[in-house]
């Protein structure tokens, strides 16, 4: 089928014909706006039968803007008849064949899909949107579940844990040193993994301290660095931010 107008779909895929293309292969010699006034006076109406477009156009004096019209396919077809002349009835047996291409069952099964992959593809965007939202109120995910582990103290080998299973690649040893590199725990001596002062201030740790006889009848105190409540709050926080 050759074409005489060129056709469009619209976003509910339907086919729609530009009110100017057709006023000119009708050649129609009154103006396209007195002309189109006139057509809608027998019962068209805007937002059901046709849309009003504006597009730019380049004329003598500089660009214009131009108000076209997207007309369905029934009133275009309408149209061409009322025209009552050879044009008009060609351009309407062209519709006419385009009706019929457009309700062929290959062209019913192209739109179907076509609108299934409209379907699929703002699904994915949602998705998309879903995980980013997911990722984002991670942190505050996590604080809360902290906030309810947050009752006693737990060990910094019981923290690794909780981080690893939130993704941190660490362990106990590889937090022990990270938190000394950071200046939470000190480094050298007797002290070595307890509390800086620092980190007590700040409230991360606290120290528990139990005493045990020795052999010879001395008594010996072990010292073992515990991470409060808010300590779980902040370290879960601190390091799980960097992946999310």
């Amino acid at each position: 089928m050759n074409e005489l107008l060129k056709i469009n779909l619209n976003q509910n895929q339907e086919p729609i014909i530009s009110g100017r293309e057709l006023h000119q292969v009708l050649e129609v010699k009154t103006e396209y706006k007195k002309w189109f006034s006139r057509m809608v006076e027998y019962g068209f109406v805007e937002s059901n039968d046709y849309i009003r477009v504006s597009q730019k156009c380049h004329t003598l004096g500089g660009e214009q803007n131009i108000t076209d019209h997207a007309l369905k396919l029934d009133m275009a077809k309408e149209i061409a008849m009322i025209q009552r002349n050879e044009k008009g009835k060609l351009v309407r047996q062209y519709f006419i064949e385009v009706e019929k291409e457009y309700n062929s069952p290959e062209k019913i099964m192209a739109r179907a899909l076509n609108i299934a992959n409209k379907q699929l593809e703002t699904l994915t965007l949602v998705n998309k949107q879903q995980e980013q939202q997911i990722k984002e109120l991670q942190p505050k995910a996590l604080f809360a579940e902290s906030v309810e582990a947050s009752k006693t103290s737990i060990l910094i080998g019981e923290l690794a844990k909780i981080l690893k299973q939130n993704g941190v690649d660490t362990g106990q040893n590889k937090l022990f040193e990270k938190l000394r590199e950071e200046g939470y725990l000190m480094k050298t001596g007797s002290s070595r993994n307890l509390p800086t002062q620092r980190a007590m201030e700040l409230g991360l740790f606290e120290i528990k301290e139990s005493v045990h006889n020795n052999p010879d009848g001395s008594i010996r105190v072990n010292k073992t660095t515990k991470v409060t409540g808010k300590g779980q709050i902040y370290f879960i926080n601190k390091y799980c931010k960097k992946i999310a």
